[in-house]
């Protein structure tokens, strides 16, 4: 009994956080232009996925062309991977791709200046939303696919991302048993170290104290 409350416990929990990512809204912020030469003008929204996972970015950028003002985008990650650079973004702009590596991705945008006239707000207004994963599949092309009932495709979906958290963690586990191996190696390092100096200084003394005694020994001082 008490294994089964814990486990229906751990179900209400793992249930409560889908939930919760599931009506997470877009991220909002608005970004002002700059002009060509401002190092201070990229804006990016970082986020960390594991290799092979497919990610869907979808940004709404308000305004119109030739109001002034330019927005770029440019997707890369920390290893150096490039997934896009779209320019000149107006409306919404959807990108999808396949992770290379276990990496931090940026999702990066850049507000220019396009001409020599004043403009009186310049701001654009941008709403992001990263979806990866279980998150980022169409399933409504799934369920029409695999003819799938309603329930049975929500299923599905809750299924991966349970998958996809497991991963998360056995990633984790491996990558602290990486460091703490690296830990123990280093100390063992630094414990030889420490003996082998140890040792060369005895030895050091040792050699001195012989070394005077001779010395001494010629000068028929001792």
């Amino acid at each position: 009994m008490n294994g089964m409350a814990v486990t229906q416990s751990i179900l209400r929990t793992v249930c409560s956080l889908l939930v919760l990512l599931a009506c997470a809204e877009a991220l909002k912020f608005d970004i002002e232009a700059k002009s060509q030469g401002d190092r201070s003008r990229e804006r990016c929204i970082r986020n960390f996925v594991a290799k092979d996972t497919l990610v869907v970015v979808t940004a709404t950028v308000d305004g119109f062309k030739g109001d002034g003002m330019k927005v770029d985008m440019h997707i890369k990650d920390a290893v150096g991977n490039e997934y896009g650079k779209p320019k000149d973004v107006v409306g919404e702009q959807r990108m999808a791709f396949t992770s290379h590596a276990d990496s931090s991705f940026d999702v990066c945008f850049i507000n220019s200046f396009t001409g020599s006239r004043g403009v009186s707000n310049p701001n654009r207004h941008i709403e992001l939303d990263i979806d990866i994963g279980a998150d980022a599949k169409d399933w409504s092309a799934v369920q029409a696919t695999e003819k799938l009932k309603p329930v049975e495709t929500e299923l599905r979906r809750i299924e991966e991302m349970v998958q996809e958290i497991v991963a998360e963690m056995d990633y984790l586990r491996s990558r602290e048993q990486k460091l703490r191996d690296t830990n123990e190696s280093t100390n063992n390092r630094v414990k030889w170290f420490a003996f082998g100096t140890m040792g060369m200084l005895v030895a050091l003394g040792a050699w001195q104290v012989i070394y005077l005694r001779a010395y001494f020994r010629s000068k028929h001082l001792i």
